[in-house]
């Protein structure tokens, strides 16, 4: 089969189209032919071994010290379940299907097994493959956030990084859940924010939100930028700020931010779980969430998508569609 391989950390050049075996499930294992999958900003960062400050030692030592331990990169896909293990009972030969493989990535290929418990569900009804691929990363970690986030319905909720896969997620999200939402981007993406169902948006080349006066239940920050001093300024008493990158100074002054307010800080990892999987795809299909694409690129083209994505202007969700022959 065809895969994008790398086996040493490095711009989009290392990426390199090549044959490699394709996979044979395991008896708890279904095999699923990849229709479509993403670039994110994680696959870049794997891809060129860097890592918010002070931590590209143990990231170093996750990822592989001299050279990477997983040369295929890609952490959610949609696509069809070509054959199962004869363990496997929760799906069928034929199932639509999409998913989120993590830290184990392995999606920029035409095919991949996954453990069927793992992050794996039937694909909505009403999405086409391009569209799903870009629900797992951005919806999965948005949920587990706000969830965390305690959200309720009546609260304000900023999204900071609105236009990303994360933040366009996170803005359908808090509606569906009653919030009033505020979406923080630059100028060219503010359309696309409002379009997702944003109560009011911010551009932050003209204005810093956390100087307005205005107070929020929870403060998502996407993207690792927002000003800690000013985005405490703009929580409520008991208010959440939700982080999902940060660097080792930037975690010093959420810790002591927590510790020394009522307000609380949530950082952490997002669990990789089926069950929130058949929760988006109902959401999905009830028309509560939708998909943002901005480019979509060949499979043999995935290197000029990591170019386009390190550039930080991507609107959304970056598309990664992979065509079958008839010898695969």
């Amino acid at each position: 089969m065809k895969a994008i391989v790398y086996t040493k950390y490095g711009p989009p050049d290392v990426l390199q189209l090549k044959e490699v075996d394709k996979p044979i499930p395991k008896d708890n294992e279904v095999l699923v032919k990849v229709y479509a999958t993403t670039v994110t900003k994680y696959d870049c960062w794997s891809r060129s071994c860097t890592a918010p400050t002070g931590f590209w030692l143990p990231s170093r030592i996750a990822s592989g010290i001299r050279k990477p331990k997983i040369t295929i990169l890609g952490i959610e896909l949609a696509g069809e379940i070509e054959s199962i293990g004869k363990a496997v009972k929760k799906f069928k030969e034929g199932n639509q299907v999409y998913g989120f493989t993590g830290e184990s990535m392995g999606t920029h290929a035409e095919y991949i097994c996954m453990p069927e418990d793992g992050a794996l569900a039937i694909k909505p009804a009403n999405m086409t493959y391009e569209e799903t691929a870009c629900v797992p990363y951005g919806a999965l970690t948005a949920l587990f956030f706000l969830r965390k986030g305690n959200i309720q319905s009546g609260q304000k909720v900023l999204i900071f990084g609105a236009s990303g896969g994360v933040g366009t997620a996170a803005v359908q999200l808090a509606k569906y859940f009653g919030a009033e939402v505020t979406g923080v981007c630059s100028t060219t993406k503010l359309e696309l924010v409002k379009s997702l169902g944003a109560d009011k948006v911010i551009d932050y080349t003209k204005e810093d939100f956390t100087k307005s006066g205005q107070t929020y239940d929870i403060i998502f920050d996407t993207v690792g930028k927002s000003s800690v001093s000013g985005c405490k300024r703009s929580l409520k008493k008991k208010g959440f700020y939700l982080l999902t990158t940060f660097g080792l100074p930037k975690l010093v002054q959420v810790l002591w931010l927590s510790m020394t307010s009522s307000k609380k800080v949530i950082i952490g990892m997002v669990k990789e779980r089926a069950e929130d999987l058949f929760f988006l795809k109902e959401l999905i299909e009830a028309g509560k969430i939708k998909s943002a694409i901005d480019k979509r690129y060949p499979l043999e083209q995935t290197a000029e998508a990591h170019r386009y994505v390190e550039t930080g202007h991507k609107k959304g969700n970056v598309v990664i569609t992979v065509e079958h022959n008839s010898k695969t």
